[in-house]
């Protein structure tokens, strides 16, 4: 029996049990680097065989046919005569102003609007499609839904307010900015100025120094603010996506230099940013530059052991190396772990699975062998597409439509400072990704030696976003099952990369925690517990049990044998 729409994999509904848009379902990285090779507008059309059985069934079903088009007639009949009583959700920021609901045209296109859509979703309910064509459906549906969007128009009331406001330059400035825009990728409005920020000195500005670099990283150690510090050090593995400074934006927002004013000795990976010349590093060329860390942080501090913590695909590697540590019986080497917004595995694969076949996958990791490597830019675009009413029509109406700057925002900066995956490192994760193998014991190797995740038995703090749409939590969740030692869960608000950058600031922020991970996400939904503020304090309380007594803070960096090469954020942060 084929699998329904109505029974799609519990990672495609959130957490009170509505479907979310397929626009914005569950994307992962493993579909995000596919479609970063491919372009991310293939997916907005779906396979022609998805086409045609759309049609065939609901040529099977002309009652339902019918009837969703005199809904729809009636629908369009009252709102044509003003008396149709359809709005916008209230969480809808497109249709805020006055007059989408004062002005008779205005508020008669945004009710048409909303009724096609809702008549077009219907149709695809009524068709009770196999899961993957139905997932592929309404991926495509709900991209051209949100494009036809009449906020999107020469109708939305902010262009001409605009236009009365400048005196008609907004037009002009739009243009420009379109212009500009489209000249190169990523072909997406831009989301914030290229000069909003400078890195090294609004963002990325904790004090340190550079005490290693190889051809593949550069190690920063953090200076001490605390008279003394826990003895075993922390070592941060960054995403390989972009640059390390995510840990470390605007003072006040920096992760690194909340953990440095708890007393922690933090040592930070900053990633070369790599080109064609570097097209074999794969994940064993990462896996070693993470113990090559370690190596050079047990010497720095004298410790014995490490701390680790991973971010998103940092994480990925995270596990696999300390199932290689695991697998050569040095894993007393760390004394814990941290996986954030991270997933290891990828079964119930939602709108991924659905919307990626082999032939996609060929194809992905074809064109970047051929080039050496995965272009960022183009990864910026697919994350862009991943939530087009925030990440691409938003910017359309303020940049194009207004013609306003982009407001400063560091976590979209550090977003638009891209980088470059190597071709074998993208075509490892995908391999790891599409064919679950952190899952199955032996299925993947690190350096030689077999990957099986129950293995690992050092404690592991797990975080999540609770609305992140790249790694769903329910699937960052069963990292806890996956990994032999105790395992402490903890679910943050927002998304992706919000639910890091989550200051004690932030007067908004909450997390929630449960004493136990049982196999079900539900059931630690159900038991978990809401605290307001940031998860940092609770993983630094967290951490610092399990970082040894504290001693005296070092008065300088580095050693004689690793002597400080460079102040923070050193130079691999800056290639382009």
């Amino acid at each position: 029996m084929t699998q329904s729409a109505s029974t799609r994999p519990p990672e495609a509904r959130t957490t009170d049990g509505a479907t979310p848009d397929a626009g914005e379902a569950v994307m992962g990285l493993d579909m995000v680097l596919v479609d970063g090779a491919r372009g991310p507008l293939r997916r907005m059309v779906p396979p022609a065989r998805t086409t045609a059985r759309l049609g065939q069934a609901l040529a099977r079903r002309p009652d339902a046919v019918v009837r969703r088009a005199g809904a729809l007639g009636g629908d369009l009949g009252r709102i044509l005569v003003g008396r149709s009583d359809i709005a916008p959700s209230p969480k809808d920021k497109r249709f805020t102003d006055p007059a989408w609901s004062g002005n008779p045209l205005m508020r008669r296109a945004m009710q048409a609007h909303i009724a096609a859509a809702r008549a077009a979703m219907g149709l695809v309910d009524d068709a009770d499609l196999d899961w993957q064509d139905d997932e592929r459906i309404r991926f495509t549906m709900t991209n051209v839904v949100d494009a036809l969007a009449p906020s999107n128009t020469p109708l939305n009331p902010l262009l001409w307010k605009a236009i009365i406001d400048t005196g008609g330059r907004n037009a002009v400035s739009g243009l420009r900015r379109m212009v500009s825009d489209l000249a190169s990728p990523p072909r997406v409005p831009t989301m914030v100025e290229p000069d909003a920020f400078t890195v090294g000195e609004d963002l990325a500005v904790t004090p340190g120094a550079v005490v290693l670099r190889t051809p593949v990283f550069e190690l920063i150690q953090y200076r001490p603010t605390t008279e003394r510090v826990r003895q075993v050090p922390l070592v941060i593995v960054p995403p390989t996506i972009n640059k390390y400074y995510v840990t470390d934006l605007a003072p006040g927002r920096s992760i690194v230099e909340h953990y440095v004013a708890s007393g922690q000795q933090v040592f930070m990976i900053s990633w070369r940013n790599p080109d064609a010349r570097h097209a074999d590093w794969g994940l064993d060329t990462y896996g070693q530059a993470v113990l090559d860390a370690m190596d050079a942080a047990e010497r720095v501090t004298g410790s014995d052991r490490v701390a680790l913590q991973g971010f998103c695909s940092g994480g990925i590697i995270l596990g696999m190396v300390l199932a290689h540590l695991a697998a050569t019986g040095a894993q007393d080497r760390v004394a814990a772990s941290s996986y954030a917004v991270t997933v290891l595995d990828w079964s119930h694969a939602g709108t991924i699975g659905a919307l990626m076949d082999e032939n996609a996958v060929q194809e992905a990791t074809e064109k970047s062998r051929k080039k050496g490597y995965l272009d960022g830019a183009t990864l910026a675009e697919v994350f862009a597409w991943l939530r087009p009413n925030d990440l691409v029509w938003n910017y359309w109406v303020n940049n194009y439509l207004q013609g306003k700057p982009p407001p400063a925002f560091d976590i979209l900066y550090w977003n638009a400072d891209t980088t470059r995956m190597t071709a074998g490192l993208h075509r490892d994760f995908i391999d790891v990704a599409i064919g679950n193998k952190l899952t199955r014991p032996g299925a993947a190797t690190m350096l030689g030696s077999p990957v099986d995740l129950s293995k690992i038995d050092v404690d592991a703090y797990v975080t999540a976003g609770i609305a992140d749409h790249l790694c769903p939590w329910q699937s960052c969740y069963r990292t806890t099952q996956l990994l032999g030692g105790r395992s402490r869960f903890v679910l943050s608000t927002a998304g992706h990369i919000a639910s890091l950058v989550n200051p004690p600031s932030n007067p908004k922020a909450t997390f929630q925690v449960a004493p136990e991970t049982p196999a079900d996400p539900e059931r630690w939904l159900a038991m978990a517990e809401k605290t307001k503020g940031s998860w940092w304090p609770d993983f630094t309380t967290w951490l610092a049990e399990r970082t040894g007594e504290e001693v005296p803070a070092p008065s300088s960096l580095g050693t004689e044998e690793l002597p400080p090469l460079a102040d923070a954020p050193g130079t691999y942060v800056f290639d382009k």
